[in-house]
């Protein structure tokens, strides 16, 4: 089922292009009041900062031979005024985009982590975790700059780029001619070098993906790992994937830099150029040339190549970018199968009639899960679901509650098709207790309390008293308010399933799901709990998932599922009677228990 592991590249089926640059269009619209107010201040910065080379030429080749001091002291004024504008426009981009670029960044993480919420498990089923954590934080982050002031510089080196030849048109048009001679050249390596560019950070990207997988899924099988002396042959794993992330880092690098280079090549060889002749026509007695002219052009010439290496740079950056945007949207475009219908209505209060009409059901096509499931269960009734691993009961469950949708039939709640109502109106009437109690970081009541977030500290505690948690919270050193970490890691197994109990209960579901509640409770604490269940239960629709078949006994419903088929159901005494496969694994589990 595994879409692909740590040491597996992604493969993407699209392909990057510049509608991704689009797509951040919508991110970036909220903003186009102070992007447009920024840019068309560093516009007239930029315009303002090219009288240098002209304040020179001026006083070169007029105000200094002439030996005007007021004017060479009213040119001064004009220079340093013209930095000072400068200076502050520079200041106030950086604050205003660095604040615009921040939101959008956090705009998308909030669409990506929203997204993420709302895709099906099977999503979750098919990649390692590691992989969706890096499209969330790592290439989120690595927009930052792009979007924060990239576009914004782009416009201005472009602009400045335009101001910049005017300059030097109208200063000598023979040395403009030779300077932009050079120009093809460059645009025809960006082109070459954007290709390569593209497939090295997409190369790098998976590597990227592949590292943090790995290093996800080590973290949370760290105790396995130590259990087990892996930590060596982990190690060598983590190098060998450490290795091929340096290796592509270092090859994009390479590719990175390979226009900064070729920029400077060109700039002195052109530079040069415009020494060599401009000293020979200078000497030559050309009438287009002076001191001032050659002065004022050369510093144009350096100032030409400034905005060049910039967009190239920038450039740089939107392939980089969309390196990662297509990993980004790629998320952002999967498909969230499980959702509310166009016209989906709410859900009434269920009163706890459940059908299940004619269900097929498959995570992969063509390897079917669940083969024609019919059963019906009255409001109130308590029903079990028994059989071997791997059978299907989670997956019946996992239905009634509408994490994934079925290939073929219904399934009812009080008549009502669950896939025409809204997933909140219908969660929100079920309480759930899955296999893995989840404990999120945080004090021990507001664990508890996520089951309901109104609900009093009072109500907390008394969920947490019929579950049979209450004992060992009080003792904890300060009680309900005692601080846990994610996943639990200071409570016991059995602790953390009684706090996931209280958390389900305290919700006061219609329909109570529990898969393997007391699967990590001693027999003590399951026969109190058992006490507390049987007045909890009353009145309320329940499925149970249970191998300690000894706590399922007393349901009105057992149903023995094999291979996705239902094989048995009944009551206790009458599967016992029955003298199948519920009586085979009743008596078997009861001998094992003399056995031993």
């Amino acid at each position: 089922m595994a879409r692909n592991k740590f040491d597996m590249d992604e493969d993407l089926n699209s392909s990057v292009n510049i509608h991704y640059l689009r797509r951040v269009v919508k991110y970036v619209i909220p903003y186009k009041k102070e992007i447009i107010i920024t840019t068309i201040l560093m516009l007239f910065c930029a315009a303002i900062n090219m009288l240098g080379p002209y304040l020179t030429k001026v006083a070169l080749d007029t105000t200094i031979p002439n030996k005007d001091v007021k004017g060479l002291l009213i040119l001064s004024v004009i220079y340093f005024l013209s930095q000072i504008i400068n200076s502050a426009g520079l200041q106030f981009k950086i604050n205003k985009m660095n604040h615009v670029g921040q939101d959008i960044i956090l705009n998308m993480r909030k669409d990506l982590f929203e997204h993420l919420q709302e895709l099906p498990f099977t999503y979750y089923d098919t990649r390692p975790h590691g992989k969706i954590l890096v499209r969330v934080v790592n290439y989120v982050n690595s927009l930052s700059d792009l979007l924060s002031t990239g576009i914004i510089n782009l416009f201005t080196d472009m602009f400045t780029l335009i101001i910049i030849i005017a300059f030097m048109f109208a200063i000598n048009v023979r040395l403009t001619l030779i300077c932009l001679a050079s120009m093809p050249f460059l645009i025809a390596v960006a082109f070459v070098i954007k290709t390569l560019q593209r497939k090295s950070w997409r190369r790098l990207n998976n590597k990227l993906s592949n590292l943090n997988a790995y290093i996800h899924e080590s973290i949370c099988g760290v105790k396995v790992t130590q259990a087990f002396a892996r930590e060596n042959t982990n190690m060598d794993i983590f190098l060998e994937l450490n290795g091929g992330y340096k290796k592509a880092w270092m090859r994009c690098i390479r590719i990175q830099f390979l226009v900064s280079p070729f920029v400077d090549n060109i700039s002195n060889i052109v530079i040069c150029c415009i020494y060599v002749l401009g000293i020979t026509w200078l000497n030559g007695g050309a009438s287009d040339v002076s001191i001032g002219v050659l002065v004022a052009f050369l510093g144009y010439m350096s100032r030409f190549w400034a905005p060049i290496s910039n967009i190239a740079n920038t450039y740089n950056s939107i392939i980089n970018g969309l390196s990662y945007l297509e990993r980004i949207f790629e998320t952002l475009d999967e498909e969230v199968t499980v959702k509310d219908k166009e016209n989906a209505i709410q859900m009434p209060v269920i009163n706890g009639t459940v059908e299940f009409e004619n269900v097929n059901f498959s995570y992969d096509p063509g390897h079917k899960i669940l083969n024609d499931i019919n059963f019906s269960v009255p409001p109130g009734h308590s029903v079990a679901l028994v059989g071997p691993t791997g059978a299907g009961k989670t997956t019946i469950i996992n239905l009634l509650s509408r994490f994934y949708n079925i290939d073929e039939g219904k399934v009812l709640i009080d008549g009502v098709d669950i896939s025409s109502v809204t997933l909140n109106s219908l969660r929100s009437q079920m309480g759930v207790m899955l296999q893995d109690s989840f404990i999120f970081s945080g004090s021990i009541m507001d664990n508890i309390r996520y089951g309901k977030l109104d609900a009093t500290d009072e109500e907390v505690i008394e969920a947490a008293k019929v579950v049979r948690a209450h004992e060992f919270i009080k003792d904890m050193e300060n009680g309900y308010y005692t601080y846990v970490n994610e996943r639990g890691s200071r409570l016991s197994a059995g602790q953390r399933q009684l706090i996931a109990f209280a958390r389900a209960l305290l919700a006061n579901p219609a329909i109570l799901i529990l898969d393997e509640a007391t699967s990590s409770i001693d027999t003590n604490t399951e026969i109190l709990l058992q006490q507390g269940l049987q007045e909890l239960l009353k009145g309320r629709t329940s499925f149970i998932i249970a191998h300690r078949l000894s706590t399922i006994k007393n349901s009105k419903l057992i149903m023995y599922i094999d291979k996705g088929s239902i094989v048995e159901k009944g009551t206790h005494e009458e599967l016992m009677e029955l003298k199948g496969n519920y009586y085979e694994l009743y008596t078997s589990q009861y001998k094992f228990l003399e056995a031993i």
